[in-house]
């Protein structure tokens, strides 16, 4: 096995400074799928933490949380505030905007413009970097499917009215599974049952011929095999063919990526927020995402007096923030804490940066032309060769899903079966010991994936 970096994990590792352990964006350990479960429970044993999960919206000073809820809404926002934003309600539901075809319009004819200006745009556009109404509206069908002003309050009064049945939303699971030391736990383990693992090993050639890969190089040693497994970008996988692949493959040229910073701070505090991590609809500030790293597990920080929290940017690879020096972005991150509430600047003791390239691949007009022109090459070309994981397919999913491809790349690869990785739930049974799942399982399990936005032209345009 040859990893770029140096330790195991990649985008799942933890990273340690001065004995404080932090995950790159936060990886909750659930899954639908049992074989997954398992081998999280047979590698880490007890050090498989169950934890209670609280993630809310923080904006202009208050949690809410998510789904909104109607009475603590009104409530925090205030009794004028609250009616002017149903009296916004009111106008997008007498006049709603005709065509739905961005996240803009099919979020203001669900909530008006005022709610979607506090509780939906900022934050949405911090992450992908593209204005709401570039966005397909067949994102918000598939993320948030059901949610609604409406849906909202029949479900609060179904709390409070007996028998009166409230619509059945789509919840957030409120425990999950995670490694007292961090995700990285996992991936170091396994290293280590595997064995035969080579850090530091950028892979600079990928050799092949049509019927397949021969060999890659990796400082400057050819390793050759049968059959290869990739987690690399398509991007990167097609520049490091050896001779250059198809022309049709150039498409893949056009694919993009979303690029994370963490900027890691030590507190002088015991906890600022009992979250997880919080969600920062604030326009004044930079900051996406703030993980509470101790409410994840308290052993991640040595000192039960101090806190560390991982304030998360995401960015393109090249623009200011990515290009800031650590020093700027450390105090960056102490004044937007201040600026929030959640600590003043004075407090941050010390702290770390990650910048992490191509967290996550971007779905835009472009991706799915790159994904077919490289499936085609694996399957005319190269069948010895098969891509897993989130960049390795461009594909915006979960670990579990990482890992479930990769499991059925293992087993194509001891002739367990044949599964066609880029659609697991188009294959009616998978086998694991006398366990069967079923192609309903893996339905709900695909169901539980992130959905990702897709770009559209904007209405302007």
């Amino acid at each position: 096995m040859l990893e770029q970096g140096f330790q195991a994990g990649g985008l799942s590792r933890t990273e340690s400074y001065k004995g404080f352990l932090f995950d790159i964006g936060g990886h909750r350990f659930f899954t639908k799928v049992a074989v997954v479960e398992r081998m999280w429970r047979e590698i880490l044993g007890d050090d498989l933490l169950l934890r209670p999960r609280l993630s809310r919206v923080f904006y202009h000073g208050q949690y809410y949380s998510y789904p909104l809820e109607p009475l603590e809404t009104v409530l925090k926002l205030g009794i004028w505030e609250s009616f002017l934003s149903m009296l916004s309600y009111v106008k997008a539901a007498c006049m709603p905007i005709a065509e739905e075809k961005d996240l803009e319009s099919w979020l203001i004819n669900r909530f008006g413009v005022r709610l979607y200006q506090r509780f939906f745009k900022t934050y949405t556009e911090k992450v992908w970097g593209m204005p709401c109404s570039e966005i397909a509206a067949e994102w918000a069908a598939q993320r948030i499917r059901g949610l609604s002003i409406i849906s909202l309050i029949k479900t609060t009064l179904a709390k409070f009215i007996p028998g009166f049945a409230g619509p059945q939303l789509k919840t957030l699971i409120d425990e999950f599974l995670y490694p007292r030391l961090g995700p990285g736990m996992m991936w170091e383990k396994t290293a280590e049952l595997v064995g035969n693992v080579h850090y530091g090993q950028k892979v600079e050639k990928i050799l092949w011929s049509r019927g397949g890969v021969e060999g890659v190089v990796s400082g400057g040693k050819t390793w050759t095999a049968e059959q290869f497994i990739t987690t690399m970008p398509m991007r990167t996988l097609v520049r490091c063919l050896e001779p250059k692949g198809p022309d049709y493959l150039d498409a893949v040229e056009k694919l993009r990526y979303r690029d994370f910073i963490t900027v890691a701070v030590i507190l002088k505090m015991e906890n600022p927020f009992p979250d997880n991590w919080i969600y920062v609809h604030d326009e004044e500030v930079r900051v996406g995402r703030i993980q509470n790293f101790k409410n994840w597990s308290p052993d991640m920080v040595p000192d039960p007096d101090l806190t560390c929290l991982g304030l998360e940017y995401f960015v393109f690879e090249g623009d200011d923030l990515w290009t800031a020096s650590n020093a700027e972005l450390l105090t960056m991150a102490g004044k937007e804490l201040q600026i929030l509430g959640l600590a003043k600047a004075n407090e941050v003791l010390d702290g770390t940066v990650i910048r992490e390239k191509k967290a996550y691949p971007v779905y835009d007009d472009a991706y799915a032309e790159a994904v077919r022109a490289v499936r085609r090459f694996l399957s005319e070309e190269v069948p010895n060769l098969q891509c897993v994981g989130r960049n390795g397919m461009h594909r915006y999913n979960n670990q579990d899903h990482s890992m479930l491809t990769g499991i059925l790349a293992a087993r194509n690869i001891m002739k367990l079966g044949e599964f066609n990785l880029w659609d697991v739930n188009a294959d009616e049974d998978y086998h694991e010991d006398g366990f069967r799942l079923t192609k309903e399982a893996i339905n709900e399990f695909e169901e539980s994936q992130p959905a990702v936005p897709h770009k559209i032209p904007a209405r302007n345009a």
